[in-house]
């Protein structure tokens, strides 16, 4: 039984992916997400906390489940460098889980890097896991957080969440570089690391992206 439903919850994750199959929908996507998050201003992403943001991940996360749990998701990670906003790294993460868990859910996540050290962690041509990599905490909101407050963890989190699941969190997720994603976007092999640290030209296709960053 449990092998049927492991089996239905991948094909569910797979649907639900695959309006998100090229890199070009994927950087759009992440761009209507930041300007979401920027539309609330009582529980958005205060606008200082982006000001001295070192990077950001922009990820959409599918989770369904019925004792089993899965999740799958798509996104990207930029970093500021000398001359602006680096061009998009792709990421993704997935993975499955146990317990009494049922519902579907789609949940939209903005991680504020803070620190270079988070970028690094985020720049790797691997597997980064949230919490244990780079500390993770829920980041300040609306219009009264304090400006001049230190962060107190390498990674900010926000999240919006669309459906009902119980206890859904991207804490200890890994997350994965998507070289091929990579490749293909930018017509050659690419390292992550040359992306992030402007090594390699944003495509003028990213534009749309870097308008939304740059608001």
């Amino acid at each position: 039984m449990k092998k049927i439903i492991v089996l239905l919850i991948t094909s569910i994750l797979s649907l639900a992916t695959a309006g998100a199959a090229t890199e070009q929908e994927v950087v759009n996507q992440s761009a209507s997400i930041l300007r979401d998050f920027r539309r609330m201003p009582e529980k958005g992403i205060p606008a200082h906390v982006l000001r001295q943001a070192r990077g950001l991940a922009i990820l959409s996360v599918v989770k369904v489940g019925f004792g089993v749990s899965g999740k799958g998701g798509q996104g990207v990670v930029v970093a500021r460098t000398g001359r602006g906003w680096s061009g998009p790294s792709f990421v993704g993460t997935g993975g499955a889980g146990w317990g009494p868990q049922i519902g579907a859910q789609i949940t939209d996540f903005v991680f504020v890097l803070n620190s270079k050290a988070a970028v690094r962690a985020l720049s790797r041509d691997g597997n980064v896991t949230l919490g244990a990599d780079a500390s993770v905490a829920a980041g300040p909101v609306g219009r009264d957080a304090h400006a001049g407050v230190t962060p107190t963890a390498a990674i900010y989190t926000y999240s919006r969440s669309k459906g009902l699941f119980a206890g859904a969190s991207l804490e200890g997720a890994i997350i994965a570089t998507q070289k091929t994603a990579n490749a293909r976007y930018y017509g050659r092999p690419v390292r992550a690391n040359d992306i992030l640290t402007g090594r390699i030209a944003a495509p003028a296709r990213a534009s749309v992206l870097r308008a939304a960053l740059d608001r």
